[in-house]
């Protein structure tokens, strides 16, 4: 038997729509301006360039419907995005098979404490530390494949106390989902459990406490988290 020096940390465990079995998290990986109307509003090319990750860890996905504040930041953004989780995984995926990894999907939001980005963006430095702190990504029900097959024209919205903020379709991402798996497994053998984060659409912004956040996407069902 296997004894180790510290306690076992903690296995994410996400919930899965008509069951109680949980989906275990393994990795994270988001991509960065996945639709040509955020890469503008961020004063980027909207044109396709080879796509690019930063990671969050398996910890920070949370479905509680509560988002603390984080601490050292004025200026948390939200980015609505659909998540994708994986049942296996492997190197060198061909595009064509790409979907016969995916489990199912969730909607999801990727917090970012924007100033601290930008500070790091200003110094050439990582982004992790405005993308990957605590309860960063506030994840919604899996719906498994087996019950709702896959699709690339659904609709992802996001309200702020019920004022439409974000409004796109899965159509409008310059890479879709079966090319992101083939890509990062490329450069990562991808696993089980890894989750990938679809990227946002155009009207990011700014939330306080007190805020109520509602994602929703077609087929998917709805996220609501309040900001505490």
């Amino acid at each position: 038997m296997t004894t180790y020096a510290i306690e076992l940390p903690s296995i994410v465990g996400l919930p899965i729509l008509g069951t109680d079995a949980l989906f275990p998290v393994r990795r994270v990986y988001c991509i960065g301006r996945n639709y040509a109307s955020h890469a503008i509003e961020m004063g980027h090319n909207p044109d396709r360039e080879p796509p690019f990750f930063f990671q969050k860890n398996a910890n920070n996905l949370d479905s509680s419907g509560i988002f603390p504040y984080p601490s050292h930041s004025n200026d948390v953004h939200y980015e609505a995005e659909v998540a994708v989780m994986l049942k296996k995984g492997g190197a060198n995926i061909e595009l064509d098979k790409a979907l016969d990894h995916v489990f199912g999907y969730a909607v999801s939001l990727d917090m970012t404490r924007r100033d601290l980005q930008g500070e790091q963006k200003k110094m050439g430095r990582p982004w992790e530390i405005g993308k990957a702190f605590e309860r960063s990504a506030p994840v919604g029900l899996i719906h498994s494949v087996e019950n709702i097959g896959h699709f690339e024209d659904t609709t992802i919205k996001l309200k702020v106390n019920g004022n439409l903020k974000q409004k796109g379709n899965l159509n409008q991402m310059i890479w879709k989902v079966p090319e992101m798996i083939s890509y990062l497994s490329e450069y990562f053998e991808l696993g089980a459990g890894d989750v990938i984060l679809s990227g946002t659409p155009s009207g990011v912004g700014p939330i306080v406490r007190g805020d109520v956040m509602e994602v929703s996407a077609t087929g998917l069902g709805s996220l609501r988290v309040i900001v505490t």
